[in-house]
């Protein structure tokens, strides 16, 4: 379960040994089974992976790789995982993530050496400046800012993102929030950064996920093929020239990386947004939810507005996008997030998620941003 930072939490170890166990069990398959590890964590000394696994999870001798992809370092651990199996390195990995985060706002870690978002925060800045608040909502509001300049989008549907998003985690044992909260009570919470209320933000949370990545042949090695969910395509992108040639915020915060790898993604697997039934995606704030319904093909641009109003992001629409509450309401623990995604995804697709199970889900779709940048997009 993600939880809410405080000083009796758990430590990082622990979190890893359940979540590991957890895949192991599910997987019915033994630790030493696993050729393979891909461990991520944002928040820790260099090696923690192999502190996390050596005494919860065995000590084998394998190669264990510490991944550090800011906000999208659960899935590049998923995407370096799946990228040994099908080169035919290793059979079985393991893709661990964890976090025990501090409390308050993501702060950087250096002051004496270059930021690397700095030349992100250059585009803001020169856009709309550098307020006295927490740069991440700053980035992120000011990507929506440039929507509703472009398109006149009303505010309001960002919050109403962030009210199916606390609805949907109602039904998740995992989530850190399991509140549900009215519209009004979402557009009148406390105010973060403009018109981005705390209920529209992502929490600081600690938390671990875990996933087993197997070749075909290890699945039926192991009798695995009633409950193995396969990987039909994924594509990870960093930041293209546009990110930092063309003034915008959209792109500063991973609209093209979003929209480029999602286009090949979609190629990859033969298939099309509409033949997809359940997302997980980044919704760090309400409004990259929004803008990344556009980015991902689901409407033409400029129209995340009329999904809204049509119920295609929730139960009884086209698609239930963040099923798990997202990271708005399910927690952001950052080296886990893609993976608790990734886990999600995989029971919904094998009807075990309970009371927030989407009927008849057959394909699923995960996206994962870290600014600085990457994103991760998968098929299912």
């Amino acid at each position: 379960q993600f939880a809410k930072p405080n000083e009796k939490s758990i430590d990082y170890p622990d979190m890893a040994k359940e979540a590991g166990q957890k895949a192991l069990a599910d997987a019915g398959i033994p630790y030493s089974a696993v050729k393979q590890a891909c461990v991520g964590y944002v928040y820790g000394d260099s090696t923690c992976g192999q502190r996390a696994i050596y005494h919860g999870l065995g000590l084998t001798g394998i190669p264990i790789i510490n991944v550090n992809n800011n906000c999208a370092t659960g899935s590049t651990a998923l995407f370096m995982a799946r990228q040994l199996v099908e080169g035919g390195l290793a059979d079985c990995v393991l893709a661990l993530g964890f976090e025990r985060m501090a409390k308050g706002s993501l702060a950087s870690g250096f002051s004496d050496r270059t930021n690397p978002m700095d030349k992100h925060l250059e585009i803001m800045i020169n856009k709309y400046g550098l307020a006295s608040a927490p740069v991440a909502p700053q980035m992120f509001a000011n990507a929506g800012k440039e929507h509703m300049e472009k398109y006149g989008t009303n505010p309001e549907y960002f919050a109403k993102i962030a009210w199916k998003n606390h609805s949907h985690s109602t039904n998740n044992p995992y989530s850190q929030f399991q509140k549900e909260y009215t519209l009004d009570e979402v557009l009148h919470s406390r105010k973060i950064f403009d018109f981005l209320t705390v209920l529209q933000c992502c929490p600081t949370s600690n938390g671990a996920a875990a996933a087993i990545l197997a070749s075909e042949e290890f699945v039926k090695r192991h009798q695995l093929q009633p409950q193995a969910v396969e990987i039909l395509a994924q594509v990870m992108a960093t930041d293209y020239p546009s990110t930092f040639e063309e003034n915008s915020c959209m792109k500063m915060v991973g609209y093209d990386m979003t929209k480029k790898a999602a286009e090949k993604c979609f190629e990859q697997a033969g298939l099309k947004p509409t033949d997809v039934d359940v997302i997980e995606l980044h919704d760090c704030f309400s409004v990259n939810e929004f803008i990344t319904y556009e980015a991902l093909g689901l409407c033409p641009e400029g129209e995340a507005c009329d999904l809204i109003d049509r119920g295609d992001n929730t139960y009884g629409g086209k698609w239930v996008i963040n099923p798990s509450g997202g990271l708005i309401s399910k927690g952001h623990p950052l080296g886990a997030t893609g993976l608790a995604q990734c886990a999600e995804l995989c029971w919904q697709l094998r009807g075990l998620a309970g009371r927030r199970q989407v009927p008849g889900a057959k394909v699923a779709l995960q996206h994962n941003l870290g600014l600085g940048g990457a994103v991760v997009v998968t098929l299912y």
